[in-house]
């Protein structure tokens, strides 16, 4: 029988195509999804026979791991609770995107535990688990509206290309499974990168749309510094914040990117584009620091969720973070602690800005010092 093809473009309602995809996987049935890299093949992880179907047509052998397909970043523990930072932060940043995380699978409490066995052996057969969470809106709301994750791998049989348009799924697979979603060509167009992640370290199995460089920044430990304007407290932390992380590494404050460090400074109420208040230049000028590059940029939803450390000058800008993003709250502390705010030398004389300052450092030396730099900083290597 031949595959039902859905083009995405042209159907009314996608709700509609959603709920018969989740309810053709629930049966055991195959569905092709379109992603932001190639079409996946995919099989519901709570359906033997549906896996069993998935793995005859894909012709995969036994010993090749299939990539469960999961809701979103939040769910990263639940399938892998001894999970590393390194790992928790490249799945934060990572995800909805073209990486594929690969992860120890040893803990007695992983949900992979709760599916079937045969299952378990086709998605970990050597003590790793491959987790995604593919870029585009139809599978994530099939994810979202399923009882389990999925299983996933590109709609082609073993040793064929990946294919980037529903038209060569059609060819290559249109008697074997019940729907093709067709969403046009693929964004990328290319596959996945593949990411084994064991405490601190990376490695990429499989080069794809993530290359080298940007796996690097990616995997960096960054802070980020909120204030209001990003004119006066936060850029003058980020700037005494270099000096001390430099020193406790003891290289120079312009490799500290190179080291895996990322500083980074926002505000709530912030303009983009604005230079740092000629008073806080001064002051940073006077302590042979230069923050004259310095450019504003309000407080994103990317900022948070990349950031690994956001300190706040108030216990306001904490609020105001947890607010709009919850999440964060395990990650956003407040700069002073104990001791309280940081008060604003906005609007104030060159003597209020040296007084936010000392408060700001001496209040950094104990982050820096908490931080143990030498085990938070990630170290990767290349794979073939």
């Amino acid at each position: 029988m031949s595959a039902v093809v859905v083009n995405l473009n042209s159907v009314e309602d996608r709700r509609d195509v959603v709920h018969r995809a989740v309810e053709a996987l629930a049966a055991g049935q195959l569905v092709v999804f379109p992603t932001e890299t190639v079409y996946g093949l995919a099989a519901s992880a709570l359906a033997e026979d549906g896996v069993q179907r998935l793995i005859a047509v894909k012709g995969r052998p036994n010993n090749q791991p299939i990539t469960v397909a999961i809701k979103g970043a939040e769910d990263v523990l639940d399938y892998a609770p001894g999970i590393s930072l390194l790992g928790q932060r490249l799945a934060r940043r990572c995800w909805p995107g073209p990486c594929t995380l690969v992860l120890e699978d040893n803990h007695p409490d992983g949900v992979v535990r709760q599916l079937p066995e045969s299952v378990q052996r086709v998605i970990c057969p050597a003590g790793t688990i491959g987790l995604r969470v593919p870029a585009h809106p139809v599978i994530l709301s099939v994810l979202n509206l399923s009882a389990g994750p999925l299983l996933l791998t590109s709609a082609n049989r073993s040793g064929q290309s990946d294919p980037v348009t529903a038209d060569e799924v059609v060819r290559t697979l249109g008697d074997d499974v019940a729907i093709v979603l067709d969403d046009g060509r693929c964004k990328f167009a290319q596959s996945s990168s593949v990411v084994k992640v064991c405490e601190n370290q990376w490695e990429i199995l499989r080069r794809g749309v993530l290359d080298e460089a940007a796996l690097a920044r990616l995997a960096s430990y960054m802070v980020l510094f909120v204030c209001t304007g990003n004119t006066c407290r936060s850029p003058m932390a980020c700037a005494l914040m270099r000096r001390q992380m430099a020193a406790q590494l003891g290289s120079p404050t312009d490799e500290l990117e190179r080291r895996g460090l990322l500083i980074a400074s926002a505000g709530t109420a912030a303009q983009a584009g604005g230079p740092a208040s000629r008073e806080a230049i001064q002051v940073m000028s006077e302590r042979g620091m230069d923050i004259n590059q310095h450019e504003s940029q309000p407080l994103s939803e990317r900022l948070v969720r990349f950031a690994d450390l956001i300190l706040t000058m108030t216990r306001g800008h904490r609020e105001a973070i947890l607010a709009q993003w919850p999440n964060a709250a395990p990650r956003t502390h407040l700069l002073g602690g104990q001791s309280g705010d940081v008060a604003d030398p906005m609007g104030g004389s060159a003597d209020a800005y040296r007084r936010a300052a000392d408060q700001i450092e001496s209040f950094l030396a104990a982050w820096v010092e908490e931080m143990k730099l030498d085990r938070i900083l990630a170290s990767g290597r290349v794979g073939g």
